[in-house]
């Protein structure tokens, strides 16, 4: 368990990062420059949320408003927030500010339910950059009363290249993950994405993680989801799948043989407010070494 001195640290640096880019966002208005009788209000175009950007007229006009191409790297707006729940697409707008919680139950063929909670803060920088902060607890069965703060991530994204320049709009991630009591964990990530007709998008990784200790366990995954719009800014449906293989060191020193994990379900995003998303994507394993069930709930929330 992380000492309460250092989560509190960690939960300080959050805020300040939030803070910070907020500031940057803000303008301070001169009274003498107060909106004047008859003139529309308007915002700065730093100040607009992803929801309110104005369109960039790249093709025309979108056939959906989530698929109007916005902000600095012309991407739809459906990209701006999190579409599936294991696979990710691109990265978000500069400037915005993402906070999203996370319950992802991972049941195994036998023994007690594993509950993993994350809590994440996105951050949208330049230069089609974005860095992702975590605090993940866990707790295992619901008799366990050892719920705490136990896991810290880092992560950070970088778009090749502007929305649609590059087939696939590949995007490179790195991860770190540092684990009470445990060996800290290095993931690398190419994430895929797009639109197939208007309606329908996509994503995929090629997902490869090590383990920096103990048997060093490593982990090549393939992740992909597919998202049809049911209801234009509203409400997605679509299916994601999960394949990994796994393999780690023997007592010898020597790796065994990789054991096939391989898991698919529905999924569903529901956005009841503009600035508020809902994941809900249930997989369910299929293969001897899958587990059982992996759930994500996600619950996201632009500043």
């Amino acid at each position: 368990m992380l000492p309460l001195r250092f989560v509190r640290r960690v939960l300080a640096a959050s805020i300040v990062c939030v803070a910070c880019v907020a500031s940057a966002a803000a303008q301070v208005v001169n009274p003498a420059d107060k909106q004047k009788p008859g003139q529309s209000e308007q915002k700065p175009p730093d100040r607009l949320h992803t929801w309110e950007a104005p369109p960039v007229d790249v093709y025309g006009k979108a056939p959906l408003v989530e698929e109007d191409r916005i902000g600095d790297y012309e991407q739809p707006r459906w990209t701006a927030h999190r579409r599936f729940g294991e696979t990710r697409v691109y990265v978000i707008p500069k400037g915005m500010v993402d906070f999203e919680y996370w319950l992802i139950p991972q049941t195994p063929k036998d023994g007690s339910t594993e509950f993993k909670t994350q809590y994440e803060i996105e951050l949208g920088l330049p230069g089609r950059f974005q860095l992702d902060l975590y605090a993940v607890a866990h707790k295992t069965g619901i008799q366990d009363e050892g719920f705490a703060i136990d896991e810290q991530k880092a992560e950070l994204r970088w778009a090749f290249a502007d929305w649609g320049k590059i087939p696939g709009n590949p995007t490179l991630y790195v991860e770190w993950n540092e684990v009470s009591a445990a060996p800290d964990h290095f993931e690398a990530k190419l994430l895929l994405g797009g639109q197939i007709t208007s309606g329908w998008h996509w994503g995929s990784n090629l997902v490869w993680e090590h383990e920096l200790g103990g048997p060093q366990e490593n982990s090549n995954e393939w992740t992909t989801g597919l998202s049809y719009t049911a209801i234009d800014s509203k409400v997605g449906v679509g299916v994601e799948t999960q394949l990994a293989l796994v393999n780690s060191l023997d007592s010898h020193g020597k790796r065994g043989d990789f054991e096939k994990e391989f898991l698919i379900g529905p999924s569903l995003q529901f956005r009841p407010l503009p600035q508020m998303h809902v994941d809900f994507a249930p997989l369910f394993g299929v293969t001897k070494a899958a587990g059982r069930a992996k759930t994500f709930v996600v619950v996201g929330w632009e500043f």
